[in-house]
Order: structure tokens, then sequence, then C-alpha cells
């Protein structure tokens, strides 16, 4: 599961500012690592040789115990009693994260890593939707036909894949962005939950499972690293993220965190020689552009007007 699983908006920052960083400055710099960090899960699913189900086992024990020993050291003044205790809502929130980090790794492994990092750059939007159906939240026009746009991209990018086995990695990806937005929509919805810790215990259900259907021990040396590296990344990613969108707006977070779009298909070009078909390119065009502006003018909008500030 990417960033969207997870924040910590009340939490004060764990992590120190240089001297000399404001700290906006140093949650830009976060979140900017993050989505870096973020952009090596596509290549590192692919460079590993074992199935899909070994790489969520390595990731879920290996990701899972980094988010959680953040987590306590995040509350370490408090029982732990009280610091893992999930409720019925918190398990709600892992069992549908493990289930959208399931289909982000099989994505990965059956389409093109720049399908599924541009088909998941919709996320935002899907959650608009969602949020709009399930609790009753207006939409923002400009958000509304930013996702019609962006659909259209989607589509020419499915459209690409017809006939290739990669098709079937193009549906699980739409899936994954369903599962994604539902997810950032159940957040908000279970006020009450911490979604760090939901996070965090998605990790031991994606072990348990993943060992139902394979030996995730069956795995030679080097793929044994990487999948260790994996879920350190991911762990990595995850905490950077969080502590770095306490420090600056949202929007500016959002901004920010689509980098890791466009970085995930450079590093699939220049590590796995990996090219996408026209209609790919193309889909992705549509959908980056888009996305770029609305978080741009999200970003315009959040910030004070000159003369607001100037008035005060």
């Amino acid at each position: 599961m990417s960033r969207s699983t997870t924040g910590a908006k009340n939490e004060p920052p764990l992590l120190p500012g240089p001297m000399g960083l404001t700290h906006r400055s140093l949650g830009a710099s976060l979140v900017l690592a993050s989505a870096v960090l973020f952009s090596l899960s596509g290549i590192l699913t692919k460079a590993i040789e074992a199935g899909s189900w070994t790489i969520l086992t390595w990731r879920g024990l290996v990701g899972g115990t980094g988010i959680a020993c953040y987590v306590w050291l995040r509350n370490r003044r408090r029982p732990l009693s009280q610091v893992f205790r999930l409720g019925r809502d918190g398990w709600i929130l892992a069992i549908v994260g493990g289930v959208g980090s399931i289909t982000f790794i099989v994505a990965f492994k059956n389409t093109f890593v720049a399908n599924v990092s541009v088909i998941y750059a919709t996320v935002p939007f899907v959650a608009a939707l969602l949020e709009r159906a399930i609790r009753a939240e207006p939409i923002k026009r400009r958000t509304l036909h930013a996702a019609a746009i962006t659909l259209v991209g989607v589509v020419i990018i499915v459209s690409g894949s017809l006939g290739s086995p990669n098709l079937d990695g193009d549906a699980v990806a739409v899936a994954m962005v369903v599962l994604n937005a539902l997810y950032m929509v159940l957040i908000r919805t279970f006020r009450g939950t911490d979604p760090v810790l939901a996070g965090a215990a998605s990790g031991p259900l994606l072990f348990l499972a993943g060992w139902i259907f394979t030996d995730p021990l069956d795995v030679n040396v080097r793929d044994a690293m990487l999948l260790v590296l994996f879920g350190l990344v991911f762990a990595g990613a995850t905490v950077l993220w969080i502590e770095g969108t306490k420090l600056i707006p949202a929007a500016e977070s959002g901004l920010l965190g689509s980098a890791e779009t466009p970085i995930a298909i450079a590093l699939a070009w220049l590590i796995l020689s990996e090219v996408p078909p026209l209609a790919s390119i193309l889909g992705a065009s549509i959908v980056l552009a888009t996305v770029l502006a609305h978080a741009k003018a999200d970003l315009a909008k959040s910030r004070p007007h000159p003369e607001s500030v100037s008035s005060s």
C-alpha cells in the first residue's frame, strides 16, 4: 500500500529540523524523499524473481515491523496496551490496506511499471468520487473535470494492452486504485483510528496470508536481500511521508508526492530498459498533465493572497 494508506497530521514531528532549515523546507524535503523511495516499488518488484505472494509476505513482515517500531517510538511514553490498541475500525482499515497491497504487487508483476504508476496517480480523483457516494461530500467542479480527463488517459493505457498479457496487470491496477481510494475515504470516516497503526497491522496479515499460499523461505540469497530492502524502503518511505506531511500544507504535499510517478517511469526505463507502448505513453501524458495541473491549482488556492497578507 502506498502513502495514501497513512496519515497523522496531529502528531508532533518525530524528526527534528536541522539548523537553518525551516519546518516547511524540511517537510518538502521529506515528502520528496518519500516519493523517490515509493517510486522504487516497481523496479524492486520486477527485479525480484520470487512470486507475488513471496514478495507480499516479506514486505508485510519487514515493512510492518518497521512501521510498528515507528509507532512505538512516536508513542514511547504511553503504555503498549494503549499504543497498539486497534479496534474494529482499525482492523477494517488493515484488511482493506492489505488487500490493496496485494493488488499493488500483482499489478507490477503483470504489466509495465509506467502503467501501474500512472493508473495509481488517479487515486485522489477516485477517492473524491467515493467520498461523494459514501459520505455525501461535495466535489469541486475542477476535481470532477480532472477525474473525467484522467479516466480518458486510463482507458487509452488499458486499450494499449488489449490482446496482451499486460491486460491482466492493468485490470488489477484499476482494482488497486479503487481499494486505495476506499482506504482514503475510510481514514476520514474512522476518525478515532490511527491509520499508521492500521498500516503496521496489515503487515502481519499479509505475512500470514502469504504463508498459506507460498513458502517465503524458498528464495535465493539475492532475492532475500532485495526482499528485505523492499520492506525497509516501504517502511522508510511511509515514515518520511508521515513526518513531511505534518510540516507542509496538504496541497503542497500532494504536488510533491506526484513526483513519484515520473520518477518510477524513468527508473523503469533506466534500470529495467522498460519502454511502454505508444498508448501507455499517450495515456500517461494525459493523466500526468491533469494530475499536476490539479495539484498546482490546489496549491495556489491554499496560499494566502498577497493583499490579504499585507493587510493583516
